[in-house]
């Protein structure tokens, strides 16, 4: 039997740190299932899904504390990979883009959690404007809707939102 380790990870940035992760699970007999890792203001920032023989989990745990020596920071939590009613809510693409200004993320997070909507995954950068150069805001992110929820009064409590930030949101069915 396999067990499921979720790692959050943050040290410098410097070339080798997902290759010193990856033989770390390795040498448990582990797997690598899933990341999402970047670079943010000069640091290494992740998470990752891995999965280990249920004996090795253990020596896992003691083998990625040790990389503290080594410069990362790691917290590693055993965890189940089922997510119970993922398959029975309804899946949404978010796009949103405007200037950028404090309080974006939370007032869009805000009313999706009014709503019970969950966020699978939340992606955003600050970029410059192509002709003006001023900074732009744009947030990605796949949500996940109670089948109860009605659409129409998320979408336009999502419209007032936007209005009011002048911000550009977009709700889409997702094409996959």
């Amino acid at each position: 039997m396999n067990a499921s380790v979720v790692l959050t990870v943050i040290a410098e940035d410097r070339p080798g740190l997902v290759e010193l992760l990856s033989q770390t699970v390795i040498r448990q007999d582990g797997n690598w299932l899933e990341s999402r890792m970047a670079r943010l203001a000069g640091k290494f920032a992740g998470v990752a899904l891995v999965e280990v023989p249920d004996d090795k989990v253990d020596a896992l745990l003691t083998d990625l504390n040790a990389l503290a020596d080594r410069g990362l920071r790691i917290r590693a939590e055993r965890t189940d990979v089922g997510d119970g009613n993922a398959e029975s809510l309804r899946r949404l693409d978010l796009d949103l883009v405007g200037h950028d200004r404090p309080g974006i993320v939370r007032a869009v997070s805000e009313a999706l959690a009014r709503s019970h909507v969950n966020v699978d995954r939340l992606t955003t950068e600050r970029s410059s404007a192509p002709m003006s150069g001023e900074r732009l805001f744009r947030a990605t992110a796949q949500l996940r809707l109670p089948d109860d929820l009605d659409l129409t009064t998320l979408r336009q409590q999502l419209e007032a939102i936007a209005s009011d930030l002048v911000v550009d949101l977009t709700l889409l069915e997702p094409t996959s």
